[in-house]
């Protein structure tokens, strides 16, 4: 299992049992520790270029080999399993010794198995590939010149063959199932920023959707009071109520929000407890909005001195269909009231299950509310709304058309499919 550090390195559980390729942490750059499965791996390697040397001495003492030859040979296969240990910090020169003083010394083939396979492993094959041609060039010479029987000249070139074979093929498999695995890990944390990155997006989009509606709200009144400061005491308490309910429900949204950002980060953490950040505890979501809420979003803007005609034709829409609906409506009403303040604003929601949900938002163009002639100037805003509920409609699967039409009028247009639903809820209870 691999879990997270307090800076967000990835660590694992079994990392002793990892060999150290796959543990680098490809940000530092520099090289990596062994790990202890590396110390074991190496020592059992030694192990095994002793274990050759030695069975390679036992014969070279039966075919009573002059003493300086085997003065020599001891003297070589002794540095050469020490040089063993070197192998993971210069695999490549090991190897090349190696293979060349085994082309006539019996003592050092265990070491050049050893090193040839390290280079299979830890090497790309334009590197291996020419290490082993020269594992198999040292062969012949070693066959020719030590003094041997026709049979034991066979024998040495068929073992030499094939402990390179062997040895090569053995180092490429290895390779190749770590290059895997390191590529499906890498998969992996791509795979996790990108959805990082596609939930930022959404609360960002939803943070829009919400606070962009009540802030224009909150704009429209405090604009009503500005223009008219000599208005009825009842007028100002109404447009001062509107302006606190709108903030407070603002407020609202945004803490809502931040609630699903600290989960998100208390997740990350390893489900520390949002309980155990001095009592602050974790702000709970509110319920998000569906199609049985558009009624109220209609009166709402009403009650800011929007003129909205509302046609519902549809009902019992799945809670995530109803909600992507709504905030098109919303967003496209927030348009409406910026650009278009004062004109009429038509609201047609119609659709069925097995078919597709469609609403169609229009609005006379050229039509200002008082206000913004008085003072000149728009409400603010980022322009990104209908590129918002553009990308919201394409991930929902639907389309989404805005624009000016020939009759002088600017609709924004969406269809979003309804599927049908498979089962009942009497199915489910069964």
């Amino acid at each position: 299992m691999t879990e997270l550090r307090g800076d967000g390195a990835a660590t694992h559980e079994y990392r002793w049992a990892l060999p150290s390729v796959l543990l680098g942490d490809g940000r530092a750059g520099g090289r990596v520790r062994r790990s202890t499965r590396d110390w074991i791996v190496d020592f059992l390697l030694f192990l095994f270029a002793c274990g050759l040397t030695f069975l390679s001495l036992i014969e070279l003492e039966a075919q009573r080999q002059p003493e300086p030859l085997v003065l020599i040979e001891q003297v070589a296969g002794a540095l050469a399993c020490a040089g063993v240990w070197l192998r993971r910090r210069w695999p490549v020169g090991l190897a090349v010794v190696t293979c060349l003083l085994s082309s006539y010394l019996d003592l050092v083939g265990g070491a050049c198995v050893v090193a040839m396979f390290t280079v299979a492993v830890h090497r790309p094959i334009k590197i291996s590939g020419p290490i082993t041609l020269l594992g198999f060039v040292t062969i012949a010479p070693y066959v020719v010149l030590r003094p041997q029987s026709d049979e034991e000249r066979a024998w040495a070139l068929a073992l030499g063959v094939a402990f390179t074979l062997t040895v090569f093929a053995w180092g490429i498999v290895i390779r190749a199932r770590r290059q895997l695995i390191w590529s499906l890990t890498q998969r992996a944390a791509d795979a996790a920023e990108e959805a990082k990155r596609l939930e930022r997006e959404r609360i960002a989009r939803e943070m829009h959707d919400v606070l962009a509606h009540r802030i224009s709200m909150l704009s429209l009144h405090a604009g009503a009071l500005e223009f008219r400061p000599d208005a009825p005491p009842a007028e100002i308490a109404k447009a001062a109520g509107a302006i606190r309910t709108n903030a407070h429900l603002a407020l609202q949204d945004l803490r809502g929000v931040i609630g699903v950002l600290r989960h998100s980060a208390s997740d990350d953490d390893g489900g520390g407890g949002a309980c155990g950040d001095g009592g602050d505890g974790m702000v709970p979501e509110r319920p998000q909005p569906t199609l049985a809420d558009l009624p109220a979003l209609v009166e709402e803007c009403r009650h800011a001195g929007m003129d909205v005609r509302l046609d519902l034709r549809a009902q019992g829409a799945p809670e995530g269909l109803g909600r992507n609906l709504y905030r098109i409506v919303q967003e496209a009403l927030t348009n409406a009231r910026k650009h278009a303040g004062g004109a009429p604003v038509t609201v047609l929601v119609e659709g069925a299950a097995g078919r597709a949900l469609s609403v169609e938002v229009r609005n006379p163009l050229g039509v200002r509310h008082p206000l913004g002639v008085r003072h000149g100037g728009r409400i603010p805003g980022a322009g990104a709304g209908l590129i918002g509920l553009t990308e919201r409609a394409e991930l929902a699967g639907g389309t989404l058309e805005h624009g000016a039409t020939p009759e002088g009028e600017f609709v924004v247009r969406a269809c979003l499919p309804w599927p049908v639903e498979t089962t009942t809820e009497k199915d489910d209870d069964s």
